[in-house]
């Protein structure tokens, strides 16, 4: 078990195209469309009664018109009150279907839209598990949260709100258009002649609000980015009185989120009047030109000798047809734009699960336990590819030695515990343990062997045990309180109301600084290491604390190969031996006792400040 501060290096966010990426370039994206059904094949039944319903829906939605037009024609024009009575029985018993069949395609397109998006979200989490930690250090976490959660979301509305929703209003325009011109053609084509300005009104709509959505997207990302950094570093700002600037600069952020609604939104307060607009047109063309034909005298002496043409009736189905044919094409725009956006999303997300900043090698050994021999051979390292943080790094730390590493901020320290995690991959060199190249471990018991404190502790929100434990199951109460006496910390936290069930809040925000860091070596103590790192791990504790933890490192070093990176060269005397970096480089090694005997040396140098500063006897 290991835990590791980001040594974050903020950039903007650079993936590798998605396969089948570009969903904003093209009409429409097939090749993203699979990636995403491929998610739909567990719940192929579900996918296939959904599609069934909509085309039944599409067809049954026809017979209500139909049935109004036979009653008004057939049995209230005759007075045929039985007749009007079997007809009223079967708009119930037709109504009746329609509304059950409306409520099962409904919640079962739902239900697979978050049947999928509740897979993607866990292949998506297991695949950010996974990446390197140079991943994180460009890439915001707001943005990460917004993929993970909006974006998907969007993703859910292809089945709910888009590709089936769209079929279903395509074969029902279809359905209405070929009825109204089996009933009269010349009625129909008079009726659909605003049509074409219709679809070309649609189709602008369509291209404008694509855009306008996209916007809104990109600003969703970054409302949540900067929410996310903002609250995280609240103490900073409140410490700094930072609360009006960072105000400005929500406002500012704010502002942009609105504004790209408002955007989206005057769209659609142009579509819908045009499009009721263009309605009207219809519904005058079909008055005009169906009154004037039922009124005409050579209809009416048709009508008596055919008993066709123009009637009552279907002047009202094509009333209610023409109704029914414009509300899906109104809605088509919106329609096309939620499975447009949901694309976006699908390839945001795809996006993640592409990024191969994952180990280049995981390895397959797993020993049965470490013996804890580490060596570093010639390592070259730097996160960035171009500037060096380690430069040609030899160390060699026998089984339960003790190596302490000094040095300024910057020195390379903690990049040393970073690369022996295998969170960073050397960019020359070998790192050895046990004589095995660290490529050659499987990476999640490579680093279970290896159990690091660091200076920044992180405490989830949940209970202290759990948080020492990490919710491993197989490690027992009874564990966790003999690993908390090793420590020193049962005490205090049998004070805590609950004791080991006290919820410490996120980042331990209930404890103190002291008694977070204790947490943290609990949990790096319960899983029993091969291999001890201690990255600062005292540095933020008060005196009498870090005696406990002192004492508690002294007998759990015994047996164990242990690498202790400190400020405080009183706590790193007894090391079996020191290295000083400068820069990344190696300037001394040796015990405590032979680098003070080095004169101007670097260690000499450390020492003597810190005795000069802080009292501390030789």
């Amino acid at each position: 078990m290991s835990n590791q501060s980001n040594n974050s290096q903020k950039d903007t966010l650079k993936t590798p195209p998605s396969k089948g990426a570009g969903v904003t370039g093209k009409a429409f994206d097939w090749n993203l469309l699979k990636r995403v059904m491929h998610y739909v094949k567990p719940y192929n039944t579900t996918f296939v009664i959904s599609a069934f319903l909509t085309v039944f829906l599409a067809a049954n939605a026809l017979v209500q018109p139909i049935l109004i037009q036979k009653t008004l024609d057939e049995y209230i024009m005759l007075n045929d009150y039985n007749g009007l009575l079997f007809m009223v029985e079967l708009m119930i018993a037709q109504l009746i279907i329609q509304t059950a069949a409306q409520y099962y395609q409904t919640y079962l397109t739902n239900a697979l839209g978050q049947s999928v998006i509740r897979d993607l979200r866990i292949d998506i989490f297991n695949h950010v598990t996974s990446l390197r930690l140079k991943y994180f250090d460009r890439t915001p976490i707001g943005m990460l949260i917004t993929r993970t959660v909006s974006d998907l979301e969007t993703i859910a509305d292809i089945f709910s709100e888009g590709l089936i929703s769209i079929i279903g209003d395509l074969l029902l325009v279809v359905a209405v258009v070929g009825l109204m011109l089996y009933q009269d053609w010349k009625l129909a084509l008079i009726t659909m002649i605003p049509m074409p300005l219709l679809f070309a009104s649609t189709y602008i709509f369509k291209e404008a609000i694509k855009s306008s959505f996209q916007e809104v997207r990109t600003q969703v990302a970054h409302l949540n980015t900067f929410l996310a950094e903002h609250i995280s570093g609240m103490s900073i700002i409140q410490n700094f009185a930072r609360e009006d600037q960072e105000m400005r600069k929500f406002k500012a952020v704010n502002l942009k989120y609105r504004d790209a609604n408002i955007r989206s939104n005057w769209y659609y307060s142009i579509f819908f009047p045009v499009v009721e607009i263009l309605f009207a047109i219809c519904m005058g063309l079909l008055v005009w030109y169906g009154c004037k034909r039922m009124l005409s005298d050579e209809q009416l002496a048709h009508l008596t000798a055919s008993n066709k043409g123009i009637t009552p009736g279907v002047i009202t189905g094509f009333i209610l047809l023409l109704n029914m044919l414009f509300r899906p094409i109104r809605q088509l725009a919106d329609k096309f734009n939620t499975l447009q956006m949901g694309m976006v999303g699908a390839d945001r997300i795809f996006k993640v699960l592409d990024t191969d900043e994952v180990a280049p090698n995981p390895g397959t050994l797993r020993p049965k336990r470490l013996i804890g021999e580490i060596e570093f051979s010639n390592v070259w390292f730097a996160y960035n590819d171009e500037n060096w943080v380690l430069k040609d790094i030899n160390i060699h730390v026998k089984p339960g030695e003790t190596l302490a590493l000094v040095g300024a901020t910057g020195a390379g320290k903690s990049s040393t515990i970073n690369i022996l995690n295998r969170f960073y991959e050397i960019g020359k060199g070998e790192v050895r343990v046990d004589g095995h190249n660290i490529i050659e471990y499987d990476v999640n018991y490579l680093r279970a062997q290896i159990a690091t404190v660091i200076q920044d502790v992180f405490l989830f929100t949940d209970t202290i045990a759990n948080n020492i434990s990490l919710n491993n199951q197989t490690i027992t109460r009874e564990q966790i309180i003999a690993a908390a006496k090793d420590v020193g910390a049962h005490e205090f936290i049998e004070r805590l109301p609950g004791g080991y069930d006290y919820n410490v809040m996120e980042r331990g925000s209930t404890l103190s600084a002291g008694q977070a860091q204790l947490i943290s070596f609990i949990r790096a103590l319960v899983y029993d290491p091969a291999i001890l790192v201690l990255d600062e791990a005292t540095s933020s504790v008060d005196t009498e604390t870090e005696l406990l933890i002192q004492n508690a490192i002294n007998k759990l070093m015994q047996g164990r190969t242990a690498i202790v990176i400190a400020h405080r060269l009183s706590t790193i005397q007894n090391a079996d031996k020191i290295i000083v970096l400068d820069h990344g480089e190696i300037k001394e090694m040796g015990t405590h006792q032979e680098l003070l005997r080095i004169e101007n040396g670097y260690y000499r140098k450390l020492y003597d400040l810190q005795f000069n500063s802080t009292g501390i006897a030789r």
